[in-house]
């Protein structure tokens, strides 16, 4: 296994990130960026595979989604943060690897799959979204990075890159490393219905929301669906209020609540509550550093652009390296 110094990855942008973003990937994000040298790009052409009719408000989510980012505790001087329409090497190197990767690799492609059954009401019959596989092994091979973080649904896609960048090597000579897959450590959290936190579902709480907002939101949360009457015992193990508890409340406030639930001791009103008061408290973090950045855009644009920078340099170098490879750095005569 290859010795990992270099770790990419990225997100589509699609507005303020919510607590299934910050611990299902940002929490990750900025333990690795004090391990490794870390590029973190907005993939806003990703964005583009699915929702190619309404692009407007894209550039405000690359905003808010570096905002979130920032907030959260990535940090431009361990991190490379950049956009990815902005480096356009990712298009040259997008192009030359879909003249060797074969159809039938995309079509077996898991995801491809799921997603044309879950966006039916949506025109997926485009190479754009049959091709982002190939998109995405540009991204990452024109790092040359060495992994990958992702959850276990994506390891398919990084797999779909390591075979190309095999394919390439074999081809013209060894360019690019295979990059492998972090499985991302992620902590049980789901949205206030107790499905997947999503935008779409309108069942997220956002790294944004004011202390208002949140509390709010989680008087509206699903707990154990047996408990029906205050006297009814409940089992923390089914309830998502409970795994809140254990993510943003002292330990000893958790030992408290478990055995009170079992025994009916406690009510759901009251537990949320609680763990109300002590979310609000864990994001205050997040949110008061939000509200210096968003005091301060020009603070995000050099960032921005600053990032760009450095990742344009990186991929152009390696750019060099795949049209030497191929033959195709002529030079003016």
């Amino acid at each position: 296994m290859t010795e990992i110094r270099r770790v990419l990855s990225g997100m589509r942008p699609t507005g303020r990130l919510h607590l299934g973003n910050y611990h299902g990937a940002l929490v990750n994000w900025a333990r690795l960026q004090e391990q490794y040298q870390c590029f973190f790009f907005v993939a806003d052409w990703h964005a583009l595979t699915s929702d190619y009719e309404n692009p407007k408000s894209i550039p405000e989510y690359i905003r808010e989604m570096v905002i979130d980012w920032l907030s959260a505790g990535l940090l431009p001087e361990k991190s490379t943060l950049f956009v990815q329409s902005l480096v356009k090497e990712h298009a040259e190197l997008f192009l030359l690897l879909s003249m060797i990767t074969p159809v039938p690799w995309l079509e077996r492609n898991p995801t491809y799959k799921d997603q044309i059954v879950q966006l039916e009401n949506k025109d997926l019959s485009t190479f754009g979204f049959l091709g982002y596989p190939v998109l995405q092994a540009a991204d990452i091979i024109i790092y040359r990075a060495d992994a990958v973080p992702v959850g276990v649904d994506q390891v398919p896609h990084v797999e779909i890159t390591r075979e190309i960048a095999r394919r390439f090597n074999f081809l013209y000579g060894n360019v690019f490393p295979e990059p492998q897959a972090i499985l991302t450590p992620t902590s049980k959290i789901l949205g206030l219905d107790r499905r997947k936190m999503s935008k779409s579902y309108n069942n997220a709480i956002f790294l944004a929301d004011s202390p208002e907002e949140i509390a709010a939101k989680v008087s509206t949360m699903v707990t154990d669906p047996n408990r029906a009457r205050r006297k009814d015992p409940g089992n923390p193990e089914i309830c998502n209020v409970f795994e809140f508890h254990k993510l943003y409340s002292p330990e000893e406030v958790v030992a408290e609540i478990d055995p009170a639930c079992r025994k009916a001791e406690i009510g759901c009103v009251e537990c949320k509550k609680r763990m109300a008061q002590y979310l609000i408290a864990g994001l205050e973090p997040i949110r008061e550093k939000r509200k210096a950045l968003e005091a301060d855009p020009q603070r995000v644009t050099d960032i921005i652009w600053e990032g760009t920078q450095k990742a344009r340099k990186e991929a152009a170098a390696t750019m060099e390296l795949v049209r030497s490879a191929l033959g195709l750095n002529l030079q003016a005569g």
